[in-house]
């Protein structure tokens, strides 16, 4: 560690012990500016023999205690590198160099398993139906399947998966080790688009070590330093694949590649279903070229969103569209009436269906179809279809043909005098 280095992070340490406390959140928004701080931190923290380790454990700590939100994720971008270091001196047999990391990492669980009043956390996640739509997918899409989305709601009650409440740790032990880190690195993930690059960096290569470190890829990989295995958990393993899926998609392609192969690697090596199942899934859903992305922009994970689309088209025939067709049959009065003989009156045809092509709606009465006429056609007179009303209006056609006819042959109708 350079001089120069070493001076940042003494002036560091100075500086926020005489900080006043109005003067926090000032000091929290522009320390994530200063790279030059956070690059010598970084080699602080890589060498357990550095006499700057123990007070840039417990500065870190007062961070994260503070209550100011950024200077809690300051110090979570770091969590990598000392979950990395704190194994590599535990696989070493080297504990009494790792006492300080140990102490900021169990300062920052017991933290997070409480709430602000000093309560155990029991943090809740529910499980997706397929019957509710999501980024994921549309219940529609699968209308397919032999189920369909009114089967599914049935079975889709909401199940909610529950974690803690956790126990507060003094020390770490074989037995409660991965315990802890696995919920540190929840904790990390939940705030991993707060993370800077150097510290997705970090979380990749750590990841490759931490699952090659003893085995014969160690050398293809050319890691130096510990050649011990580092035991894993499968759930710590699942949760290093998930700030890994992240790095993905923000501007960590190479990085994020070598670690899900070392991570496949070693959960092949020791038979976890879970980190296989996971990592194979990743694997499978990735694009065949590195993702582009914004450093400066926000950074999240692009999903393709299947278009929603309607179950059933508006032309499809149903049983309610069927009811909706309810014909009117109609008795023509006379086929063989000429319409030429008769003068001004007019018996315009009678259609089955309605004039603007509407079909009568199910259990709606028909309208007669004078009324429907009197709509569209002005200046004729129409007949009405009650057949009543047919009956009434025969004979008096009849009997206006006779006496035109009459008329024609020259005979005077009854009751009319002749001049």
């Amino acid at each position: 560690m350079f001089t120069s280095e070493k001076g940042v992070v003494e002036e560091w340490l100075s500086e926020f012990k005489t900080l006043p406390e109005t003067s926090l959140p000032n000091y929290a928004t522009n320390l994530k500016d200063k790279s030059s701080l956070v690059s010598s931190l970084y080699k602080v923290i890589q060498e357990p023999q550095s006499e700057l380790l123990e007070p840039v454990c417990h500065q870190l700590f007062e961070f994260y205690r503070s209550g100011e939100e950024q200077l809690l994720r300051f110090t979570l971008q770091f969590l990598p590198e000392l979950i990395w270091c704190y194994l590599a001196v535990s696989a070493s047999r080297n504990v009494h160099s790792s006492g300080c990391i140990e102490a900021l990492l169990l300062g920052v669980y017991n933290l997070e398993i409480v709430d602000k009043q000093g309560h155990s956390k029991v943090l809740s996640f529910t499980i997706p139906s397929l019957s509710k739509p999501s980024v994921y997918h549309e219940p529609s899409s699968i209308g397919s399947m032999a189920l369909t989305e009114s089967a599914l709601s049935q079975h889709g009650l909401s199940k909610v998966v529950y974690s803690g409440p956790h126990p507060q740790r003094e020390m770490l032990t074989a037995q409660n080790r991965f315990e802890v880190l696995t919920f540190l690195l929840l904790c990390y993930n939940a705030a991993l688009t707060y993370m800077p690059s150097v510290s997705l960096q970090s979380l990749c290569q750590i990841c490759s070590r931490i699952c090659v470190c003893g085995y014969p890829r160690q050398h293809v990989r050319k890691y130096k330093g510990i050649s011990n295995r580092i035991p894993v958990s499968s759930g710590f393993m699942v949760q290093m694949l998930t700030g890994i899926y992240f790095a993905f998609y923000n501007g960590e392609w190479d990085l994020a590649q070598k670690a899900l192969d070392d991570i496949i690697y070693r959960a092949q090596l020791e038979l976890y279903p879970e980190p296989l199942l996971v990592a194979n899934a990743i694997k499978a859903s990735l694009p065949h070229g590195p993702m582009k992305s914004n450093k400066e922009g926000t950074r999240c994970i692009q999903v393709e969103i299947t278009p929603t689309s309607s179950r059933i088209s508006r032309n499809a025939v149903t049983s309610m569209s069927i009811r909706g067709h309810r014909w009117k049959r109609h008795e023509q009065p006379d086929n063989n009436i000429d319409t030429t003989e008769l003068g001004i009156l007019v018996i315009p045809e009678i259609s089955v269906t309605n004039v603007a092509g509407e079909r009568t709606g199910n259990g709606e009465k028909g309208r007669t179809l004078g009324e429907i006429d009197a709509q569209h056609i002005q200046g004729v007179q129409e007949t009405a279809t009650d057949p009543r009303t047919e009956s009434k209006s025969l004979p008096e056609i009849r009997r206006q043909k006779s006496v035109r006819k009459m008329m024609e042959d020259g005979i005077n109708s009854p009751g009319r005098v002749q001049f």
